[in-house]
């Protein structure tokens, strides 16, 4: 650590990784500037759901920005002049994805190529990571995915992270830009937004077990992911940034589970028996992947010196923690309804 305070931007900050990530960089004593997208008439809820309890601190700066629009996001950079930025904003939701192919590419892909550049023109000092995905390997074509497995996506999503990953790429070997690139398998956390398959098992399960719910619609059960803890993989990413020289990595657990799996554990916290309430729906399916997603970390391992340190059960524990608690509010609440 330099005796200069550093700064950092986050995009996306109040999703969950950006505000794992923004604990982690005030906790070292980093200047935190988080972009969040400007509000919406449509917009519901707490916008600072996740970063609430960071505001407090002098050390974090919040800026709204359309992060899709090339002037204003250059505007913002670089006026904070950042050591380090961390392009976490995204159209994350995969099924979303083939509902607004157009958007999600735009906005994954543009901003992306905004920083980038803007990092090329005024700030070369400046270093870049780009949040990659598992689903860059789509179909994959062997399993465990090492940064070396060829990408095979079979989604919009997964194919406007590719055109991140190589624009982040040709910018590190054309400009000599210190960019990086995480190929983060799933990971989780009480901070995941409900309309993602973990979320949306734990939050149902809690109210179930608190009557304001009576199943949980899913799709295909046998489905397998590699599982991990946000909080564990923000340390990765960090940790890519402080290296002496730029590259690629994959980050996940080497485990993997299906989502039956998770079901079971889920319902089993709550006291429940899941048979009784879970309800498979074919048009929920995904294309199955043939061969099972799951991440080889050992380059991560042995370079950035990270493993995860969160289980498979302490990770569904814990959002069952947070999510019966939400459930028990819900239920005292007078006004509540069914979910």
């Amino acid at each position: 650590m330099n005796k200069e305070t550093k700064v950092a931007v986050i995009t996306g900050v109040n999703g969950q990784d950006g505000s794992y990530l923004a604990e982690l960089l005030l906790e070292k004593g980093y200047a935190v500037h988080g972009l969040l997208r400007p509000p919406s008439i449509s917009e519901s809820g707490n916008s600072f759901s996740n970063i609430g309890h960071l505001l407090p601190s002098p050390q974090l700066t919040v800026h709204r920005v359309d992060i899709t629009d090339e002037n204003s996001l250059k505007k913002v950079v670089c006026a904070i002049e950042p050591s380090e930025i961390y392009h976490l904003a995204a159209q994350s939701h995969t099924p979303k994805s083939f509902e607004n192919p157009w958007g999600t590419f735009q906005a994954n892909t543009h901003s992306t190529l905004s920083l980038l550049s803007v990092i090329k023109d005024v700030m070369p000092r400046t270093r870049f990571y780009f949040a990659a995905s598992s689903e860059l390997f789509g179909d994959a074509v062997e399993s465990p995915q090492s940064e070396v497995t060829p990408f095979n996506p079979n989604s919009p999503y997964g194919i406007s992270k590719i055109a991140g990953y190589y624009l982040t790429k040709l910018y590190r070997r054309k400009y000599s830009i210190f960019a990086c690139s995480g190929i983060c398998f799933s990971h989780e956390s009480p901070r995941r937004a409900d309309i993602f398959v973990t979320r949306k098992i734990t939050l149902t399960a809690a109210r179930i077990k608190y009557g304001l719910a009576e199943k949980l619609i899913l799709g295909n059960l046998e489905t397998k992911r590699d599982w991990g803890y946000s909080g564990d993989f923000v340390e990765a990413i960090w940790a890519m940034l402080q290296q002496d020289l730029p590259d690629d990595y994959v980050i996940g657990t080497q485990e993997n589970h299906t989502i039956q799996e998770f079901v079971e554990r889920a319902f089993a916290y709550a006291g429940l028996d899941w048979t009784r309430y879970v309800v498979v729906d074919p048009q929920l399916y995904r294309p199955a992947e043939a061969t099972p997603w799951l991440a080889d970390t050992t380059k991560a391992r042995r370079h950035l010196g990270w493993k995860p340190k969160t289980s498979f059960s302490e990770l569904i524990a814990m959002m069952m923690d947070n999510d019966l608690a939400i459930a028990r509010g819900e239920r005292n609440r007078p006004d509540t309804r069914n979910h």
